[in-house]
């Protein structure tokens, strides 16, 4: 089994599509860990506060299939395959870490937001501190603290598993 970590945001009806998200990788992986949820301002563009945040998981599936599972849910969810980098959007899921698989295609991993922005940085080093990045030989927690860039986040509430009323 191969760890894994993906990044979710939105900012379209954002708490909807982070909860569809995970909704749809709690059916395709056994076990979740989640981050908390970070709203930040939109980077790159004009546009609405994005909710983030990272989730690991387990699988025996190869990195080709962990990437087309993604897009499919993506796009269930209104996202567009020509939709720009630099966008609002429904659902973006990607996938950060792979063990420590280091490559370019079918995507690149590392991926290089992580140690770009703060809200995939923050999020990945709350869940996954100790692990070290496959490219810089640092841990997740240090490369947090060392982050200079000046970009906000703040934690939000978001409950998963919604809670049910007795």
């Amino acid at each position: 089994m191969a760890s894994i970590f993906i990044s979710l945001g939105s900012n379209i009806q954002p708490e909807h599509y982070l909860w569809q998200g995970l909704h749809d990788l709690a059916q395709q992986f056994d076990a979740l860990t989640l981050s908390s949820v970070y709203e930040s301002e939109a980077v790159g563009f004009d546009g609405g506060n994005f909710l983030n945040m990272v989730v690991a998981a387990e699988t025996s599936l190869p990195v080709s299939e962990v990437v087309s599972l993604f897009k499919t849910i993506e796009a269930a969810h209104g996202r567009l395959p020509s939709s720009q980098k630099f966008s609002s959007r429904t659902l973006d899921i990607d996938l950060l870490l792979y063990d420590d698989l280091v490559c370019q295609e079918p995507v690149e991993l590392p991926r290089a937001e992580i140690t770009e922005n703060a809200f995939v940085l923050q999020p990945l080093a709350e869940i996954a501190a100790t692990r070290v990045h496959p490219l810089t030989g640092k841990n997740y927690q240090t490369l947090w603290q060392a982050y200079s860039k000046p970009q906000r986040l703040w934690v939000v509430e978001f409950d998963w598993p919604p809670q049910v009323s007795q």
